[in-house]
C-alpha cells in the first residue's frame, strides 16, 4: 500500500532541500576553485576556512573539492560553514575562473583547465615540462608563480612567510638527519660543554638563511653564512644581534668551509628564473661522510650540482657519502601551520585584486603582481622560461602598455 501524503511529510521525505544556485558574480568579484592536492605527498591546502569565510563575506564565490583540507586538519564541514561550496567532482572545481593551488599544477590538472582561466601556483622549475607550458599557452591561460610575486616594498610576501617556516623547519631536519638512525654521523647539532660545536654553513642571507642561522646559533652551532649581496649580509648581522661569520661566495673560501661542515643549507632565492648553482660536485665530494645537505632552493633548481628532487616517501639520498634532502614541498610536513600562513597572504592578494576590479586589472596597476606572471592569456612572459624551452617571449610591461 502506498504511504499517505501526511505520513510521507512526517517522515521528512518531502522536506525542503538546499540547492546551490549559480548566480552571476558582480564585476570585481572572484570565482575561486580549490582542488585537493595530489602530488608530492602534499598535505597543505591553498585556503583555510577562515580565509574562505572572509572571501565569501566580501561577495566572492569559493568552490572546494571534498577532503581538500583534511590532511591539514580542516574537514568539509568547516569549509561549508565558512560559505564554500563542497564538490565531489574535481571537474566542478576547474570550472572556476581562478584555480588556487599550493603545489605546482600537474599535467592532468592543466588538462582539466578551460580556456582563459587563471592559475595561481608555485612554478617549481625542475618539474615544469615544455608540454605543460605549451598546454597553458594553447589554452590562453594566465599563470602566476607565487615565488615571483612582490609587494609594494619590493619584498616577496609569499616567499617570506614560507621562508620563515622553512628556515625553522630546516634546522630541525638537519638535527634529525645527523643522527645515526637516519644515516648521519651520529652527532648532536649544536654544542655541549668541553666539546667543539657542530658546523653549519648557510648559502643565502635571506629570510630562510636568517631563520636557519637563528636556530643553529640557539643550539650552539658554529655558523658560517655566504651571500653575494652585501646588504643582505649586513641586515642579517643586525637582525641576529651578534657578530657571525659572513662572506661573499668565493669558490675557494666556500670549498674550505664545506670540507669541515656538518650541515650545509642551500637557501638562495632567485627573483626570476633559476637559482644559481654555487656548489659543484667536486665540492660535495670533498665534504665529510655522513654530513647533511638540505637544499631549500630545490624548487628553483637547487644550489648544489648534486641535487635531485626527492619526495616525502623517500626524502633523502646519498651521493659521495653525503646525505641530500631535496624535497621541494618540505612544509607539507607541517600542513596546518603552513596552510594558515600561506592562506593569510594569498587572501590579502585576492582582496586587493577585488578592490582593483579583478586580477587582470591588478596586473596593470601593480608591478609586483605582474612580476609573478609567467604566462599571460597564452603569451609567455618569463624570459628565463623562453630561453630554457627556446620559445618566444614577450615582455608583459610592454605588452600591457601597448594594449592600453
Amino acid at each position: 500500500m502506498p504511504q499517505s501524503l501526511g505520513k510521507v511529510q512526517e517522515s521528512g521525505q518531502l522536506a525542503t532541500q538546499m540547492e546551490m544556485v549559480d548566480k552571476p558574480l558582480k564585476e570585481g568579484k572572484l570565482y575561486i576553485g580549490v582542488p585537493k592536492e595530489t602530488s608530492f605527498q602534499e598535505k597543505r591546502v591553498a585556503l583555510t576556512p577562515p580565509s574562505v569565510a572572509l572571501l565569501v563575506n566580501n561577495g566572492h564565490r569559493v568552490v572546494v573539492e571534498t577532503n581538500a583540507g583534511r590532511s591539514a586538519g580542516y574537514e568539509d564541514i568547516h569549509y561549508s560553514e565558512a560559505g564554500a561550496q563542497i564538490v565531489f567532482d574535481v571537474n566542478k572545481v576547474f570550472e572556476a575562473g581562478i584555480i588556487l593551488k599550493v603545489a605546482p599544477a600537474t599535467k592532468n590538472e592543466i588538462n582539466l583547465m578551460k580556456t582563459h582561466q587563471l592559475l595561481m601556483s608555485p612554478l617549481n622549475i625542475p618539474t615544469l615540462s615544455e608540454d605543460m607550458l605549451q598546454s597553458l599557452i594553447d589554452k590562453k591561460i594566465t599563470a602566476i608563480a607565487y615565488e615571483y610575486l612582490r609587494d609594494e616594498a619590493g619584498y616577496y610576501p609569499i616567499v617570506r612567510i614560507l621562508s620563515e617556516l622553512a628556515g625553522s623547519s630546516t634546522i630541525l631536519l638537519a638535527a634529525q638527519y645527523l643522527s645515526k638512525d637516519f644515516g648521519g654521523k651520529g652527532i648532536l647539532l649544536g654544542g655541549v660543554s668541553a666539546l667543539p660545536p657542530s658546523k653549519v654553513v648557510v648559502l643565502g642571507a635571506g629570510v630562510v638563511g636568517e631563520y636557519v642561522a637563528r636556530g643553529a646559533i640557539g643550539l650552539g652551532a658554529d655558523v658560517r653564512i655566504f651571500d653575494n649581496n652585501l646588504y643582505k649580509l649586513m641586515r642579517l648581522q643586525n637582525n641576529l644581534g651578534r657578530r657571525t661569520y659572513t662572506s661573499s661566495i668565493i669558490p675557494h673560501i666556500l670549498q674550505k668551509e664545506l670540507e669541515d661542515a656538518d650541515v650545509v643549507v642551500g637557501a638562495i632565492h632567485a627573483g626570476s628564473g633559476r637559482t644559481p648553482c654555487v656548489v659543484t660536485e667536486d665540492m660535495v665530494a670533498g665534504m665529510k661522510p655522513g654530513s647533511v645537505i638540505i637544499d631549500v632552493s630545490i624548487d628553483q633548481g637547487g644550489c648544489f650540482e648534486t641535487s635531485e628532487i626527492t619526495s616525502h616517501n623517500k626524502p633523502t639520498f646519498k651521493k659521495h657519502e653525503v646525505i641530500h634532502y631535496c624535497v621541494p614541498n618540505m612544509l607539507a610536513r607541517i600542513p596546518q601551520t603552513a596552510s594558515s600562513a600561506f592562506s593569510n597572504v594569498i587572501t590579502a592578494i585576492l582582496l586587493e585584486a577585488s578592490d582593483h576590479g579583478g586580477l587582470d586589472k591588478l596586473f596593470r596597476n601593480s608591478e609586483g603582481t605582474r612580476n609573478g606572471v609567467y604566462v599571460y592569456k597564452g603569451i609567455l612572459t618569463n624570459e628565463f622560461l623562453s630561453k630554457r624551452f627556446d620559445m618566444k617571449f614577450t615582455n608583459l610591461d610592454l605588452f600591457l602598455a601597448a594594449d592600453y
